[in-house]
């Protein structure tokens, strides 16, 4: 359906029509925009989420309890002083000099205080062979790991000295400065990495460098200028390091693909002989489009970490959804201008061994053609082919029936890559929950009265005859404050399943019969494995709705922009079964185990707690990238006139170059993610690269195909009782024949009016 005058009517053909008409504007104000989104980040500064941002219930209420009153926790650390055989004991006199020589070589270092002898504090394991001497760094608990170097030092040189005791430091400081050497690297380097790897493929999709840099450029631009803008939404909602991550992980990955559609479909009608006005409004009318829709439904996805309460997925999802906002408006915006601005010289910097891969937009090169036979095969055998496809993903997805999920601890997330690991678990094996102890913040009118001492000493009392605990349990007290902080290690230890048992009665049976009795005290329980617990559980309840969120409002945008029911529903029942097969494959991979020493990932045996929600916005909102496209591509054909089949077959394989293409920089992104020491992290790499795989092979180039060929002019199914919604369609008038491009002599394009 074309509109009065001919003149297109789709917000993108009228955002290209006016940037290749005022090219230098468009990219002045572009460069303006991230340049302002710079400068207001820096002056606005970025407000990192706290503590008391992260969850509701109980670890929230301490957390904002301790802020409130300016406590600052020092970061605290542990000297383990262990035998090496059972006949050795604490009480002898070579351990006891060993003990004596820990505290007198970390108090000489000026960087600690209070430092305790295991003697005074009875920090010694119930089977005599183990001691703790435990100390706070000084200074600001932050940077303690900026400071501790001095500290493990000394205790290396005890332990030099005394070669028949094991003698190791763990604590907050240490554990950060460790992991920072062994994988902070690891990490960066893995995010710097992404951008080389993504244009080394774009320079095999084009075979030009210019046309490779503008996808990469677009990319950069839109991360940089999201940078800026979270500074300032950080002052409404508080940003994670995690959300810089995932900001340029999604940046990068809608950001070439959106460039991409746009780039190939310009150069393809271009390829067909259509000069450059006619190939910009088309871009413009059908990519850009399909950009605007793309974008705007991922954005919805990844809104809906913002119905999670949870502070770091809020803090990703906005970030994500800022940084496709930018990368959607730039590439209806300011990528008509450059291509208007570059012309032909897009062409410039050929690669002679790569420019003969790079066709394929007409429908010639080698992609189309292979996509060509699959196709051919699917439309002559459509039910099979789709009874095949679905079959495997099923298969694939059934492992996800029994997906165990859990927060992860340290021997889980990083194995035996780092010492400090295994001395964690020489701890919790001598002093159960020792390393990770349960905190109760006590908070009172008077922290001294005698009512409130006493229902302490009572906690403290219970909390080891309640079976919860093996002590020691300590108490830390903040007169100035009114507030004590408890130190219960639960039984259970490493253990998660235990540890949260021991949790539950220290809650609901200790806490009321003692702490609970005096009016006016709140003595919300904290910690490691309280964290954890309120983490899931709030993650449980909030899976219903954010998937409720994200799949009707997908819905809604997929029929409004379509005028399709049945596209509307195929397209979400696609996504889950994409999600699924994902989920099938990390349960298959890192929970079984199969397959798991390819990808180094033995000995897991769960899935991270928070990967399954943040796979299914995350590819939910990327899968929408190539559904849009494909299908749009198809429906553009059909409005043509062309029959259903063959506007199937000419929309998947026009399509199946810049797919592909896209697929192969999302797979190789994600893919460097998953080759990450932390197993976490290797989960989200290889999640989100199968999924993208699966979704752009098997989805797309079989069962679409298949599905939409067997429906037929069912496709097209819109009933008249819906009939009053919106229409977003936009349909453009049809193309004008292809004619020969007017030239100037200097290369620059004809005036564009679109």
């Amino acid at each position: 359906m074309g509109n009065a005058g001919g003149r297109p009517r789709g917000i993108a053909a009228r955002a290209g029509g006016w940037s290749a008409q005022h090219r230098w504007a468009a990219v002045g104000i572009w460069v303006l925009f991230v340049l302002l989104a710079m400068v207001a980040g820096s002056a606005a500064g970025t407000v990192e989420l706290k503590d008391s941002d992260q969850l509701k219930g109980e670890t929230t209420q301490a957390s904002r309890i301790t802020e409130d009153a300016g406590v600052e926790e020092p970061a605290g650390e542990t000297v383990l002083v262990q035998a090496r055989n059972d006949t050795a004991k604490a009480t002898d006199p070579e351990f006891r000099k060993a003990v004596d020589a820990v505290m007198k070589a970390v108090g000489g270092t000026g960087e600690v205080t209070t430092v305790t002898s295991p003697y005074d504090t009875e920090s010694i394991s119930k089977d005599g062979r183990s001691a703790l001497v435990q100390f706070d760094v000084r200074g600001d608990p932050e940077t303690a790991s900026d400071r501790i170097e001095p500290v493990l030092q000394a205790v290396a040189k005890v332990q030099d000295a005394h070669q028949e005791l094991r003698i190791e430091e763990i604590g907050s400081a240490s554990m950060n400065k460790t992991f920072d050497d062994a994988f902070g690297d690891d990490f960066q380097q893995a995010e710097l990495s992404a951008v080389p790897v993504a244009l080394g493929i774009l320079l095999i999709a084009f075979g030009a460098l210019v046309a490779a840099l503008l996808p990469v450029a677009l990319a950069i631009t839109a991360i940089v200028a999201t940078m800026g803008l979270m500074g300032v939404v950080s002052h409404f909602q508080p940003m994670s390091d995690s959300a810089n991550s995932v900001m340029l992980l999604v940046g990068l990955a809608v950001g070439v693909d959106y460039c991409l559609f746009y780039l190939r479909r310009e150069r393809e009608e271009r390829a067909a002989g259509r000069d450059r006005q006619t190939a910009m409004q088309i871009a413009a009318a059908t990519s850009g489009r399909a950009v605007v829709v793309s974008g705007v439904t991922v954005c919805v996805a990844m809104a809906g970490m913002l119905f999670t309460g949870i502070g770091e997925f809020e803090s990703m999802g906005l970030a994500s959804l800022i940084v496709v906002a930018v990368a959607m408006v730039g590439s209806v915006t300011v990528l008509p201008a450059l291509l208007s601005l570059l012309g032909d010289r897009v062409e410039k910097g050929r690669i002679p061994f790569l420019n003969r891969l790079k066709r394929g937009a007409d429908g010639t090169g080698g992609e189309s053609r292979v996509w060509t036979w699959v196709l051919g095969g699917v439309l002559k055998r459509p039910l099979v082919s789709l009874l095949v496809a679905a079959g495997a993903l099923v298969a694939i997805a059934l492992p996800a029936v029994g997906m165990k999920t859990q927060n992860f601890t340290l021997d889980q997330e990083f194995g035996d890559s780092v010492p400090i690991v295994a001395t964690y678990e020489r701890i919790n094996e001598a002093f159960p929950g020792g390393a990770d102890p349960a905190e109760v913040v006590v908070k009172a009118d008077d922290i001294n009265s005698a009512p409130v001492r006493q229902a302490i000493a009572d906690f403290r009392k219970r909390a080891v005859s309640s079976g919860t605990s093996r002590g020691p349990v300590e108490v830390v007290t903040h007169d100035a404050q009114n507030l004590a902080f408890v130190y219960v290690p639960l039984v259970g230890g490493s253990d998660q399943d235990k540890a949260e048992k021991s949790l539950a009665i220290l809650r609901d049976e200790v806490r009321p019969a003692t702490l609970g009795k005096v009016d006016g005290l709140e003595a919300p329980i904290s910690g490691q494995v309280a964290g954890s617990k309120d983490f899931n559980d709030q993650l449980t309840g909030a899976v219903a709705p954010v998937f409720a969120f994200v799949v009707v409002f997908a819905f809604v945008l997929m029929l409004l922009s379509f005028r399709s029911l049945t596209i509307a529903i195929t397209s979400i029942v696609l996504n889950l079964l994409s999600v699924g097969a994902a989920y099938g494959i990390l349960t298959a991979v890192f929970q079984h185990g199969w397959g798991a020493s390819l990808v180094g990932a033995e000995g897991v045996g769960a899935i991270i707690a928070w990967l399954p929600l943040f796979l299914f916005v995350i590819l939910f909102g990327l899968s929408m990238d190539y559904h849009v496209f494909v299908v749009s591509r198809i429906r553009e054909a059909k409005m043509q006139g062309r029959g259903t089949r063959d506007a199937i077959t000419h929309g998947v394989v026009t399509t199946a170059g810049v797919v592909t293409s896209a697929a192969v920089i999302m797979v190789a992104v994600f893919s460097i993610f998953g080759t990450l020491s932390m197993q976490s992290m290797k989960q989200m790499g290889v999640g989100l690269a199968a999924a993208v795989l699966i979704d752009a092979t098997i989805i797309r180039g079989v069962l679409l195909p298949a599905i939409m060929a067997l429906l037929g002019e069912r496709n097209w199914y819109f009933p008249k009782w819906l009939r009053w919604l919106p229409d977003l369609t936009h349909d453009e008038p049809a193309a004008p024949a292809a004619v020969a491009a007017p030239r100037h002599d200097d290369g620059r394009p004809d005036p564009v009016r679109v």
